[in-house]
């Protein structure tokens, strides 16, 4: 392996003829390069979209109502209906692998165009929601001043707000403190006592989340005339159990209590979240394997045009191989020889072109850094530093590989006849 003579023959082999040398390993050094570029570009994409989850719940389910379709003991189609406190406490006693459970109101959308919150004389249309503390456990956010709601706001039905940060910008001078501040919404006084920022930004409820407003479910109820109606439920399985399960027995309860079909389907609008973020794994999962497919396919062209060039070479030197033979080179030294040679070839187009990748790969992550182009679905591509040294590997055993049936045909050349040569 380190015989200098050997290495000098190898580079006056490879100098021969440039040319077909650089197009050679342009081959290999574009296969590996471009095996790079998708690995970082896919997770990218799949960065984007689990980062834009932030700490979200992924086992959780989200359960309506909407209008019946079926008629049901002597009620008609077409009937509309809410659920109801009492449901509350019937999901819970009913559904031991319930882990969260938080009902939600929203009363009203910063889609409306309508200025529905006043502050002094600033005024601006947020997303209103009457909203109970472990929703916070469920859609984790950031609470940079203040506090969340908490059991004592319910219970006591307390007129306090947590506002959103785009909300604070509005309402609020820079360097004010919002907390212990008063804002008016629909006319009622409300006190800060906490902002927000969201973790996640990929799942909405009422409205971009930033210019929300979350005051104590109870509260809205009551200031609003909401009597006893619940907008919606969320609900998160415990550990082990599958949200699928969870959501079956709650519309299955939620159907008897509300004299609906057990055959009515759209009676009730749901989303299971945990479903679709299996599918979405699924799919990078899909999409990671296409480009191991199409890298190493491309890859494996390099490997083979290295494989015919040797073959190439071989020919050309039958006669030095002969010279070799006859002063006493072993078929041993011939294939060593051979072998090195590829794989020399396979692992220097290889290196430089996974240096090229991993070079583009961080000049792509620094721009989207430097000019804020990072979103929720492409954010911070990046290789898998295991992954990168894994592919250099299989390439250095590839380039073995390649050169083994030159190699095996180089030994099966009788001296005398490669000495005949021309």
């Amino acid at each position: 392996m380190f015989d200098r003579d050997k290495w000098q023959e190898i580079f006056q082999t490879l100098q021969k003829n440039r040319l077909r040398t650089f197009m050679t390993a342009f081959g290999v050094f574009w296969g590996i390069f471009m095996l790079i570029i998708m690995l970082g570009s896919g997770k990218g994409l799949e960065n984007g979209v689990s980062q834009g989850m932030g700490n979200f719940a992924t086992n959780s389910v989200f359960i309506w109502t909407q209008q019946t379709t079926i008629p049901y003991k002597g009620l008609p189609r077409g009937r509309n209906f809410n659920f109801r406190n009492d449901d509350i406490e019937a999901l819970i006693q009913n559904i031991p692998e319930i882990k969260y459970l938080s009902p939600k109101i929203q009363g009203w959308s910063s889609g409306d165009g309508t200025n529905n919150v006043v502050r002094k004389d600033k005024t601006g249309a947020f997303s209103i929601l009457g909203e109970y503390p472990v929703w916070n456990l469920i859609d984790p956010m950031d609470i940079p001043k203040g506090r969340f709601l908490n059991e004592i706001d319910i219970e006591q039905k307390r007129k306090v707000a947590v506002i959103g940060s785009r909300v604070q910008e509005l309402l609020f001078d820079k360097d004010e403190d919002p907390i212990g501040q008063y804002i008016r919404i629909k006319g009622v006084f409300f006190q800060v006592i906490g902002t927000f920022k969201p973790l996640n930004t990929n799942i909405n409820f009422g409205g971009e989340k930033e210019q929300s407003i979350f005051i104590p479910f109870t509260t809205l109820q009551k200031t609003y005339n909401y009597g006893d109606v619940v907008g919606w439920f969320s609900i998160t399985s415990k550990e082990g159990v599958q949200s699928a399960v969870v959501e079956e027995k709650a519309l299955q309860i939620l159907a008897r209590r509300h004299t609906v079909s057990p055959d009515d389907k759209e009676a009730f609008g749901h989303f299971n979240l945990q479903k679709e973020f299996d599918q979405m794994n699924g799919l990078f999962g899909g999409i990671a394997g296409l480009i191991w497919i199409v890298g190493t396919g491309t890859l494996l062209a390099g490997v083979i045009g290295i494989s015919n060039i040797m073959l190439v070479i071989v020919k050309e030197r039958t006669k030095d191989i002969g010279v070799q033979r006859a002063l006493g080179a072993t078929p041993a030294n011939i294939m060593t020889q051979i072998i090195t040679e590829s794989i020399f070839l396979t692992s220097f187009a290889g290196y430089f072109g996974l240096v090229a990748g991993v070079g583009v790969v961080e000049a792509i992550n620094y721009a989207l850094i430097k000019f804020g182009a990072n979103n929720e679905m492409f954010k911070n591509p990046e290789v898998d530093f295991n992954i990168a040294v894994t592919a250099l590997i299989v390439l250095v055993i590839s380039g073995a590989f390649a050169g083994l049936i030159p190699a095996r045909r180089a030994v099966r050349i009788r001296p005398i006849d490669a000495l005949r040569d021309e």
